[in-house]
This record gives structure tokens, C-alpha cells and sequence, in this order.
């Protein structure tokens, strides 16, 4: 999986694990991230939940128990996710999926505030 012109990595491997619901990203460097399919979802980078300018950006609750049906290329930079919700309009470069697996913990903290101030919960 070649990188994109303006990011020096591509993964080297992923793997689908439905039964853990997540998604293993192996990268050229070495790195390797676990990714839960909740995290994705929530984060998921479509118009759906980032809007068109951060003003409009969506708190996503009620996803503790999504799963991932599949995953499809999309050119050599990134990827497609299908949500057993029936989410599937997120594309995640290569790029995206390298600074979720680095900041996943700040931004999993980050993504529990936002429903606590909104008065979401992870349950359905």
C-alpha cells in the first residue's frame, strides 16, 4: 500500500478483527495501532460527524457495540470502513489513521467530555 505524495507512511498490513471489534494498522515504521471500531466510528472523518467546519462537528453517542462489516481500498491512500450501523461515508487516509493511533487516548478522553457535556451516553 504505497503512502500518499504528502505522507511518508503506508501501512503494511490491516487486519479486520470483528470478533475484538477493531481494526490492527501495521505501518512501514514500524508502528502498530489498535484502533476499536467504536473510536472510528465516533471519529470517523465524513461531513456526517466532522460537518464542514469544526462549528458543525457531530457528538456521536450510542456506539458502544458497533462493529466493522468490511473495509475497502480507495486508491493507494487510505481507506473505506462499513459500520454494522450502516456508517460508510468516513474515507481514512493513511495519515488519519496514523495520528488516531497516536493520540488515540487523548482523543478517546477528549470524545467521553464531549458526551458527558451533552448528555450522551456510549449505550444505544
Amino acid at each position: 500500500m504505497p503512502a500518499n505524495l504528502s505522507f511518508p507512511h503506508a501501512p503494511t498490513d490491516i487486519k479486520v478483527k470483528r470478533q475484538e471489534k477493531r481494526l490492527d494498522v501495521m505501518f512501514d515504521d514500524g508502528s502498530e495501532f489498535q484502533l476499536p471500531a467504536e473510536f472510528l466510528r465516533v471519529h470517523s472523518p465524513s461531513a456526517e460527524v466532522q460537518g464542514h467546519s469544526p462549528a458543525e462537528r457531530q457528538t456521536v453517542g450510542g456506539r458502544r457495540h458497533v462493529g466493522i462489516m468490511n473495509v475497502e481500498p480507495v486508491g493507494g491512500y487510505a481507506i473505506r470502513i462499513i459500520f454494522d450501523d450502516m456508517h460508510d461515508t468516513g474515507i481514512y487516509s493513511w495519515e488519519t489513521l496514523y495520528k488516531f493511533g497516536l493520540n488515540q487516548e487523548r482523543m478517546w478522553a477528549d470524545y467521553l467530555a464531549d458526551l458527558e457535556r451533552a448528555g450522551l451516553s456510549r449505550d444505544p
